[in-house]
């Protein structure tokens, strides 16, 4: 028996320096509102009400509107659509390059996106030439807009003060354009303005009532 001692010693070793498998990320699903600030998610094929700001299982609900949420697991951002089919918030293989926007009511298109890592509602606006940010919604996104570069722009109120900025980030779905310009107006919008400073970035083309935007560089 001495003989295979150091057999069983390495075996030994092996079994116990052997590491976990990682786990699998969730699989979460969109079910449900509640509201404008809980959702019914599926996760793992367990339903669970989250709110707003708070996590369930790893997965932490950042925003909700207009049938969609944007959720958070293990730092990456995914949006979710109701009823869509459940999917596993993975990192991709290679960088997303195609925006998928469907259509809204009025025949807009909106979405839920981020501006330097904070949560905000586009608005896609082909006829602005920036992104165009009410100096409210400037304040909720933590932007130091007033070292921006003071310009006057014109509104459909008339001739408005305004300050130029670049974004570091603009993050929709799983896509990311950096250095984006943009202006920072009076007053307030239900929106920020998705304009041509983001757009032009892309390749857009609509097909019955989807607006889809292929990243050019």
């Amino acid at each position: 028996m001495r003989r295979f001692a150091p057999l069983l010693l390495l075996l030994g070793f092996g079994l116990a320096g052997a590491q976990p498998l990682p786990a699998a990320p969730p699989q979460v699903q969109l079910n449900g509102m509640l509201g404008a600030r809980v959702a019914l998610l599926v996760i793992d094929g367990e339903a669970r009400t989250v709110e707003v700001g708070a996590s369930v299982k790893g997965v932490r609900l950042l925003a909700l509107e207009d049938g969609r949420a944007v959720v958070e697991v293990g730092g990456r951002r995914q949006t979710l659509a109701l009823g869509a089919a459940p999917g596993r918030i993975v990192a991709p293989a290679v960088a997303p390059r195609q925006i998928t926007l469907p259509m809204g009511a009025g025949g807009h298109y909106t979405t839920i996106g981020t501006i330097n890592g904070q949560v905000t509602s586009f608005l896609v606006d082909t006829g602005a030439t920036a992104i165009a940010i009410s100096q409210i919604e400037a304040e909720k996104l933590g932007l130091r807009y007033l070292y921006g570069k003071r310009i006057v722009t014109h509104t459909a109120n008339g001739t408005v003060p305004a300050y130029l900025i670049d974004l570091a980030v603009v993050q929709i779905g799983n896509v990311q354009v950096r250095n984006v310009e943009a202006i920072v107006i009076p007053g307030q919008m239900s929106h920020v303005l998705l304009g041509n400073s983001f757009l032009n970035r892309f390749q857009m083309r609509r097909e019955n009532d989807v607006m889809t935007l292929e990243l050019r560089y």
